[in-house]
């Protein structure tokens, strides 16, 4: 598998991790929970959510993925296209219903400008 398709998976991962943690604090339990005083039983009940369990453990393995990217390529190169997460945000949440403005839609393809220049360099 190349090198991109394995930074894609890596990005990919994260932004599932973005959603998955998206979902777990819009529920209905961890806003209650959020209401209340910090206190470590509050925090405990937050992280042990399902969707933010998945959202911390698809971090973890797009982490994992992204070592094999910076085994392989310089920093300089690889780092940048994590700018595409905001790209597959972006579209991810425009087909599940969040508003996308038209401020936002120029501030991705800036982003895409930016990330191609560095992946042709």
């Amino acid at each position: 598998m190349s090198t991109f398709a394995i930074a894609i998976i890596s990005i990919m991962l994260s932004v599932a991790a973005q959603f998955c943690l998206k979902t777990g604090l819009s529920s209905d339990e961890i806003k209650e929970i959020l209401t209340h005083p910090f206190t470590f039983h509050t925090l405990f009940k937050v992280l042990l959510d399902k969707y933010v369990l998945a959202g911390f453990f698809l971090y973890g393995l797009g982490a994992v993925v992204w070592l094999e990217v910076l085994s392989k390529w310089d920093v300089s190169k690889a780092y940048p296209l994590v700018g595409l997460g905001f790209v597959f945000t972006v579209i991810i949440g425009f087909l599940i219903g969040e508003e996308v403005t038209v401020s936002r839609a120029i501030g991705v393809i800036l982003i895409c400008a930016g990330v191609l220049m560095v992946g042709r360099s």
